[in-house]
């Protein structure tokens, strides 16, 4: 066949096709130029809610033409049905269409009453209409007809343009003021395009005005819920953003994950679990709105460890507040760990590490960090990391002398704007002075540092004069010295500030008033704490009671109140399982064994035989390795006069706590009454108890016993009036149990 009779047949064809090729291709063309193409661009700001809509001076296609300035004349005229009538005219748009392009032109114009008035007119079955032409145009198209994939075209960029129409008159709304309305506008894009495509969009990605408004609807909808001030709606608009298929893009979905996650920790209102249709077999499900958040910051932060979302530091400092306030500091160190190297100064990351490791009570793992943080080659003078290491060498009598070493560095370097936290440092200052004066070696040195201690306090409330722990502390430090006095009128000064409402408080004032011999006013303060405190609470209150009922020879009352004090443990363990507080009164230091043991030298005490060995039979099985156990069997045991058995018991407590005092006396005692040859060694376990508590009046007396029996008459006299002076300012239990 020739190349002449081939191209006269393929004309023939063309020809025989023109009556449907001709409207079909004006209106391809007509929403090309319409959607895509302008001579004069001008972009909103990026800022605004409308970015990314374009104003055209002038449009043309197949022939035909439109200026937007005659168009905004009679718009500024008030006639919208010419305006309207002009563009269906000139560009071939049915009726939603030209309103579509009416309304957004009044919209970029800053006309947002005008624009919503003009999309009033937009209903929104036109919108689902067009969408599921689009979808059955999409499905013929796959049939691989290339007319199909034009008209195809022509419907999305319709529906995509009656679409944008009704998220800009959410818009509207929004800027109206009338935001609950706004919210179903925006809300009713959403459905639409849900009912269209349920199996999301991703068929039509490459339309992407069309996954741009929707994106843009996604982010808006809880937006105007906050706005509107319903929460729940918002939170149920932020799942459906998360869990629905809307091919959001990374950005998109860091952002709303962010203000989610935000909303889910500041907004004051109970989310409640996602529902059962969210959920899949087998995963974790949050149990309230901190769960949820903390969830969604971790995938972020991976997100951002993974380079598939820029870096954004209030993802991190929003975690940090989360897993804080359900003290996971632990959790957070992991988390700060896995952050890529770079984002933050490493000086910094180990000062954020040392603080979530000293929260998670890992002071050892703390102290590390803090030291390399602290090096001449990083930065020695960090004023926050050196109160930090101070205040976890304070804690510890091995490590006092290098917590007074950062506390006089953190007080050299505590100035201009700083210089507030002198009082901080003068705090930590004394409390490790404190803590060395305990392990010093002479009385002398001891003395001195206890000076020092007081005296570093004191000068702490001079600059914090509000602060309820420094006045607890001074009264603590003023106790122990037997400032009795002093003491009592800064706990009271600590319960006026705290409104009474800290057992500590409490139990400090109960403790003086029993060192005053005040027993029955002491009863009477913690009968009236347990009045006010809750049932978890009461064990430590319990505890002090039944000493106090102890001290005023009521054994048998003390007995029933460790009755109950034991009833609370066990009810507690039934309630929160085998977890962290099966043995431990929440929130206090009272463990079920330590009930047991104080059971024991009870009914030692009144020669019950058999209810003290069940009772330290229970202790064995609660701790098998325990000093006040084997005391307890000591004390069980030379109450029995067997005093071979009692030693072997004291013995025994001393190898599994080389420090424990109560032992060492009970030993010196036991040898004391010895006689003979013992003596010795009853001056050595003695004088080792007193360098460890000087204030035990036992121990002052059994070794003025021992000066006594050497004949050394001056010193057995010196001995007795401690022991005499200082059981007559003794408490039931330690001052710094009230700790």
């Amino acid at each position: 066949m020739s190349l002449r009779r081939v191209t006269l047949l393929w004309l023939g064809k063309c020809c025989v096709n023109l009556t449907w090729w001709l409207p079909r291709l004006r209106k391809v063309l007509s929403f090309k130029m319409l959607c895509t193409c302008s001579r004069e661009q001008v972009m909103v700001d990026e800022g605004d809610v409308a970015e990314n809509v374009m104003a055209f001076k002038e449009v043309s296609a197949n022939g035909f033409s439109a200026k937007t300035t005659e168009v905004e004349t009679k718009l500024d005229e008030g006639n919208i049905e010419e305006a309207e009538s002009s563009l269906r005219e000139a560009l071939s748009l049915n009726y939603e269409e030209a309103r579509a392009l009416l309304g957004r032109l009044e919209y970029q114009r800053g006309n947002i009453e005008a624009a919503l008035q003009v999309f009033e007119g937009i209903e929104l079955h036109a919108v689902v209409h067009r969408l599921r032409s689009a979808v059955s145009e999409k499905n013929q198209s796959k049939r691989g007809r290339l007319r199909n994939e034009s008209v195809n075209s022509v419907s999305l960029h319709a529906a995509s343009l009656l679409l944008e129409a009704i998220y800009l008159k959410a818009m509207s709304l929004q800027k109206l003021g009338r935001l609950t309305d706004a919210a179903q506008e925006c809300k009713s894009v959403l459905d639409t395009v849900e009912t269209v495509f349920p199996q999301g969009m991703a068929d039509f990605s490459w339309d992407h005005k069309l996954h741009e408004t929707v994106g843009k609807a996604v982010e808006l909808l809880p937006q105007l819920w906050k706005q509107a001030g319903l929460q729940q709606e918002a939170m149920t608009a932020y799942r459906r953003a998360l869990l629905s298929h809307w091919n959001l893009d990374a950005d998109c979905c860091a952002r709303i994950q962010k203000e989610f996650a935000v909303l889910l920790l500041y907004g004051g209102v109970e989310a409640g679990a996602p529902s059962l249709a969210a959920q899949i077999d087998g995963s974790f499900v949050p149990r309230n709105n901190t769960e949820e958040a903390i969830l969604i910051l971790m995938i972020l932060l991976r997100k951002c460890c993974l380079n598939k979302i820029p870096w954004d530091p209030a993802v991190m400092d929003h975690l940090c507040f989360a897993l804080s306030l359900c003290g996971q500091t632990f959790v957070l160190a992991k988390q700060i760990e896995e952050v890529m190297p770079g984002t933050y100064a490493r000086s910094t990351r180990w000062n954020d590490l040392a603080l979530c490791y000293s929260g998670a009570r890992q002071n050892k793992v703390a102290l590390n960090l803090l030291r390399k943080s602290l090096n001449k080659l990083e930065r020695p003078n960090d004023l926050s990391a050196l109160l930090l290491a101070a205040r976890i060498c304070s804690e510890d009598f091995h490590l006092a002398s290098e917590g007074i070493e950062y506390a006089r560095r953190a007080l050299e370097n505590a100035k201009g704007e700083y210089e507030h936290l002198k009082g901080v440092a003068y705090r930590l200052l004394g409390l490790a002075l404190e803590k060395q004066a305990k392990v010093s070696s002479t009385d002398l040195e001891r003395t001195h540092l206890r000076h020092e201690a007081l005296k570093s306090l004191e000068e702490a409330n001079t600059w914090e004069r509000q602060s309820s722990d420094l006045i607890f502390e001074l009264a603590l430090e003023h106790a122990q010295n037997r400032n009795l006095n002093l003491a009592l009128s800064y706990v009271k000064e600590f319960l006026d500030i705290t409104a009474g409402s800290l057992l500590k408080g409490w139990r400090l004032l109960a403790l003086i008033l029993s060192a005053q011999k005040r027993y029955s006013e002491a009863e009477v303060i913690i009968d009236a704490a347990l009045d006010e405190t809750g049932k978890w609470e009461q064990g430590v209150l319990l505890r002090t009671k039944a000493k106090l009922q102890i001290a005023q020879s009521s054994p048998m009352n003390a007995i029933e109140t460790y009755r109950l004090l034991l009833a609370l443990v066990q009810a507690q363990r039934k309630s929160f399982g085998t977890g962290k507080f099966s043995r431990k009164v929440e929130g206090e230091r009272v463990l079920e064994v330590e009930v047991w043991q104080d059971l024991a030298c009870i009914y030692s005490s009144l020669f019950h035989w058999r209810d003290a060995e069940i009772c330290l039979d229970k202790a064995k099985s609660l701790k098998i390795s325990s000093s006040a156990t084997f005391h307890a069997l000591g004390v069980h045991f030379e109450a029995r006069s067997q005093m071979q058995e009692a030693l072997s018991a004291y013995s025994n407590a001393l190898s599994v706590d080389p420090d424990h005092v109560p032992s060492k006396v009970s030993i010196g005692a036991l040898m004391v009454r010895t006689g003979g040859k013992s003596l010795p060694v009853a001056r050595s376990f003695l004088s080792d108890a007193l360098r460890l508590e000087p204030t035990n009046h036992t121990a002052w007396y059994y070794l003025g016993m021992v000066h006594k029996a050497d004949g050394r008459a001056a010193d057995a006299a010196d001995c007795f009036k401690a022991a005499s002076m200082l059981e007559e300012s003794a408490p039931i239990e330690h001052f710094s149990s009230a700790w």
